[in-house]
């Protein structure tokens, strides 16, 4: 539990698990590795989950692409915690590929995607958190969301 407090005493929560919208799972474990599947930027607010939507660049400022990141990274730790029990089981956060939903000439999506970033190195030290990355801009994402992040992580048994 030494995750979720850590998570709790940065003034955050882990969100309520969201059911996917299509026909996978939100987490498979095959050996030491999960495979994350693509979180879409969202929020709980009021007790209900509210989509964040538009063109970071245009619609979004890189703070709250930012802080759009970093609430997919809450919800993607809550696929982890369903799929294997305990944060605390994660060795190394492998690999981040995240997705900006990005206005016409938009190019700092790699700060956007540190919103996720730097809340899994604060959460799991440098050594376990930091991770690949890819970030990249696209015209468009799924329901309109601002930000799709997935992710790689190695745990322990």
């Amino acid at each position: 539990m030494k995750i979720e407090n850590k998570i709790t005493d940065m003034g955050l929560t882990l969100p309520a698990a969201r059911p996917p919208v299509g026909n996978y799972v939100g987490a498979v474990r095959t050996g030491n590795l999960v495979f994350v599947s693509g979180h879409g930027s969202a929020r709980e607010h009021d007790g209900k989950t509210e989509l964040i939507t538009g063109k970071v660049g245009k619609d979004l400022t890189i703070e709250q692409g930012y802080e759009a990141a970093k609430w997919v990274a809450l919800f993607m730790l809550r696929s982890l915690k369903t799929c294997v029990g305990d944060l605390d089981k994660v060795t190394r956060i492998v690999k981040l590929l995240g997705m900006v939903n990005s206005a016409a000439g938009f190019t700092d999506q790699p700060k956007v995607i540190n919103g996720a970033s730097d809340l899994l190195v604060a959460l799991y030290g440098e050594a376990a958190g930091k991770h690949a990355r890819s970030a990249v801009g696209l015209y468009e994402l799924p329901a309109g969301i601002a930000v799709e992040i997935e992710m790689i992580v190695e745990v322990k048994d």
